[in-house]
């Protein structure tokens, strides 16, 4: 049974770096090459903040969340933002669908973590 557990807190700690991956990699992207991210702001974001101010607090966000996701503590918080965050992504630029279309599965890994982990309270789920 040992090495069940072991097994299971092994697929969820590559599910969570996975993830973590993705969101901070955007991050680190964005601040280095912004002209290639700035424009899946919608422009209502942009009438609000210029497009590159935007970038670099949601590159913020996203390091936070990856880092948060990584680390396995109350999971399903970090998890549920980062899946919505990624539909509204979605949503905003369905016209882009064949550079996003990898982001349906990160937004559906994340929201598996947030369902898997969701048991009537922010839980954790096995770390290693």
């Amino acid at each position: 049974m040992n090495g069940d557990t072991n097994r299971e807190k092994t697929a969820w700690f590559i599910m969570r770096l996975g993830i973590a991956f993705a969101f901070i990699y955007a991050a680190i992207s964005g601040f280095i090459t912004p002209d290639n991210w700035t424009g899946f702001f919608p422009q209502f974001a942009e009438n609000i903040a210029p497009a590159d101010t935007l970038l670099m607090g949601w590159g913020v966000v996203e390091i936070i969340l990856g880092l948060w996701i990584l680390s396995g503590w109350k999971i399903f918080i970090p998890s549920l933002v980062g899946a919505l965050s990624l539909a509204g992504l979605l949503i905003f630029n369905l016209g882009a669908m064949d550079i996003l279309f990898r982001d349906v599965t990160i937004l559906l890994a994340a929201a598996a973590l947030a369902v898997r982990s969701y048991r009537g309270k922010t839980a954790n789920v096995p770390s290693i």
